[in-house]
């Protein structure tokens, strides 16, 4: 036993060294390198996450607003928020948003929106999803974030990483909302894939990056806007915590009704939803 324990010691030590050892057989199998974490982003700490592993939504990462809002949620839109597995569950690793026409209480459509409100909320940060969205006429999904402080909207500012209407499945749009920008007149820019597929062919991660002075956002970690102050025609209401949300409308002001041409159900899919913060 002590003479094979030398041999080991031996065949350990010239392996150190950097030198061949091919007279010893056989060769001891290297350790492989710890693997680095897919969510690992250089410069970034991430702070936050939802990786929809497991069988059911975590409350305590998400709440949702149910029924029709004040007025169609200020828009006219024509869904029924509910928080039934019908409209909002986990699914193979992936969240489900499902938008279906379906007579419910006081709508003929059904969906869900889901959001960090009172539970998680955040102040600057990279905020990202992999997300495959939905398509047709008449529906309309939506990555965004709401702020939490001053009182009603415009006011408390608004960030849509992410927006889509179906009758244009090769756009989306990047847009901030805040006093004296807000609805129509909103601040940002339509962004077409480089190869103008439509969105809803595949999963495209959607991201902003917020710092204290510009937010910028990305494309599958293409950068496609950024705003600063000085572009926006009102106060910069960005300087305050914010909350996420996730959703899929159905009609309203800007995407109009469904149409004949529309197939319900239409599933928003989210692989992830993560929170980064500078160190």
């Amino acid at each position: 036993m002590r003479r094979l324990f030398i041999l080991l010691f031996l065949v350990v030590s010239v392996g150190c060294t950097g030198k061949e050892v091919l007279q010893v057989s056989p060769t001891p199998t290297p350790i492989p390198a710890t693997p680095t974490p897919e969510w690992e982003r250089e410069g970034w700490v991430l702070v936050w996450q939802d990786e929809f592993d497991g069988e059911e939504i975590n409350r305590e990462n998400w709440a949702f607003d149910l029924g029709r809002g004040n007025g169609g949620w200020g828009n006219r839109e024509l869904q029924w928020y509910t928080e039934r597995p019908e409209n909002v569950r986990l699914e193979d690793g992936l969240l489900i948003i499902e938008a279906r026409e379906e007579e419910f209480i006081r709508s003929n459509y059904t969906s869900a929106r889901m959001k960090t409100e009172g539970l998680h909320s955040w102040l600057y940060g990279r905020f990202e999803a992999r997300i495959q969205i939905p398509r047709g006429q008449g529906i309309w999904p939506a990555f965004w974030m709401l702020g939490t402080e001053g009182g009603n909207w415009p006011n408390i500012g608004e960030i849509d990483i992410m927006e889509n209407i179906g009758q244009e499945p090769h756009t989306i749009y990047t847009t901030v909302h805040g006093p004296g920008y807000s609805g129509g007149n909103g601040v940002g820019q339509p962004y077409t894939l480089p190869n103008g597929e439509p969105f809803a062919d595949d999963f495209h991660v959607y991201a902003v990056e917020w710092e204290p002075e510009s937010i910028t956002w990305y494309v599958d970690d293409n950068p496609v806007f950024a705003i600063t102050p000085e572009n926006v025609p009102g106060k910069w209401v960005f300087d305050h915590p914010f909350f996420l949300i996730l959703n899929v409308a159905v009609g309203g002001n800007w995407p109009g009704p469904p149409s004949q041409t529309t197939v319900f159900p239409q599933q928003m899919r989210v692989d992830y939803v993560r929170v980064y913060q500078r160190p």
